[in-house]
């Protein structure tokens, strides 16, 4: 299958989980969902091999702020990875404070 249709078809389906983690009004539970710590959250798009992640967090209003998507290669999710959606979110939290 040529790359650009293989990232289209993936593409598709992250925005179907994404769509569904809005209806949801941002609380999926697993196996889709998972809290990570804090106010943090991962949505967890798998299939066929793929394994994406992204991490969230629901701000006020119920606007859903995504924070940081990866490619899972390990059965466990890498501390960095969790380490940079933190990062993200502390940088999310002080813009949101600057628009209140």
């Amino acid at each position: 299958m040529p790359v650009l249709e293989y990232i289209k078809k993936d593409r598709s389906k992250i925005y179907k989980y994404i769509d569904y983690l809005e209806l949801q009004k941002g609380y999926i539970e697993e196996p889709h969902g998972r809290h990570i710590t804090g106010k943090i959250r991962e949505l967890r798009i798998d299939f066929s091999n793929n394994r994406h992640r992204v991490f969230y967090f629901v701000a006020i209003g119920k606007k859903i702020i995504l924070l940081y998507a990866f490619f899972k290669k390990t059965n466990k999710t890498p501390r960095k990875e969790i380490i940079k959606a933190i990062n993200n979110y502390n940088d999310a939290i002080d813009n949101l404070k600057i628009y209140e």
